[in-house]
């Protein structure tokens, strides 16, 4: 298996037809000037050293030094094993809403990628703690079963949109439900679900599934993004209208999620601009009793950039080395 520790730096071979183009406009250029000195065959008479085709030569070897280069920038790594090792920390599920309703911007830019910015800082700070995500709207589903890999985390949270779920609505209880179905078979005590929503327009019974989550143990935070007066929903370049052409306004229903952390012996926390309210919930969900889990990691990656970094430096000192004039032989 290749691993590329810092692949963003493979964008640089994206450079490389540029370099041919370059060199192919200067010679261009070279040419149309060296024509304006007088006939050219006879300009290159004068000149009977340089060569034409050592100059593409260079080049080449020039950009395949910085393929290598490149390569090398992006840490490749391999060797890398599957171990088992055992962590010890507590499991979360995080519902987040995509309905709509998030693309409200009393957030900046929004509601929902305000909540997904949230989740990734929180992400950035866990450790050995397991962590799940849950999206839902007029229904749900796992985005991402509970992990330590935080790096799948994040990549499967910056492609969550309000277009992941294709039924509209806020199926809170549902999505509960799914939350607590995800928890792994080796937690039994240390479980929270965090439920991010603006709370509106719930279409069952929320508060009831938050009571059965209470009962096995499983505690229940909500975070309510959104204000009491509400704002309208941007949607396809303008405002999102009722069948009676009225301008929807989306307000946070507070009551519904304060009884929701309520049945579940959790806790209830407006999202601010500073603090959106995660840190304070998980900081309270780290009180609870610590599990030990067995986790699949990969470990023992060797690195190889250093191979990739002396082909480079080798491809350059041939450049430096076949230069651009004609190699003549003289005969004795």
């Amino acid at each position: 298996m290749i691993n590329f520790a810092q692949a963003q730096y493979l964008f640089l071979i994206l450079l490389i037809p540029l370099f041919f183009i370059a060199y192919a406009l200067m010679r261009h250029l070279r040419k149309k000037r060296l024509k304006k000195l007088g006939d050219r065959e006879l300009v290159s008479g004068l000149m009977p050293s340089v060569s034409s085709s050592k100059g593409w030569v260079r080049i080449t070897l020039f950009s395949l030094a910085f393929f290598f280069f490149a390569i090398g920038l992006s840490r490749p790594q391999i060797g890398a094993k599957l171990k088992e090792r055992k962590i010890k920390g507590v499991e979360i599920m995080i519902a987040l809403d995509v309905s709509n309703s998030m693309l409200a911007e009393d957030f900046s830019p929004n509601r929902l990628e305000r909540a997904k910015l949230a989740i990734s800082s929180l992400v950035d700070k866990l450790r050995d703690d397991r962590i799940g995500l849950v999206v839902f709207a007029g229904t749900s589903f796992v985005q991402l079963p509970v992990t330590t890999d935080y790096a799948s985390a994040k990549m499967f949270l910056n492609s969550i949109n309000t277009e992941s779920v294709p039924v509209q609505g806020t199926a809170l209880g549902e999505a509960m439900m799914t939350c607590i179905r995800s928890f792994s078979a080796q937690s039994e005590r240390s479980r929270a679900v965090i439920i991010i929503t603006d709370g509106e327009n719930h279409e069952d019974d929320p508060v009831a599934v938050a009571k059965q989550a209470a009962e096995i143990g499983i505690k229940v935070y909500t975070i309510g993004v959104g204000s009491p007066e509400g704002k309208p929903i941007p949607y396809n370049g303008e405002l999102l209208k009722d069948k009676d052409g009225n301008i929807v306004v989306s307000k946070l229903d507070e009551k519904t999620l304060r009884d929701i952390a309520s049945a579940g012996n959790g806790a209830y926390v407006r999202a601010g601009m500073s603090e959106f309210g995660l840190n304070p919930i998980v900081d309270d969900i780290k009180k609870m009793d610590e599990e030990m889990f067995n986790s699949v990691v990969f470990e023992e990656f060797d690195e190889q950039y250093m191979y990739f970094f002396a082909i480079a430096l080798v491809l350059l000192v041939i450049e430096m080395l076949v230069g651009e004039r004609k190699t003549f032989r003289h005969l004795v």
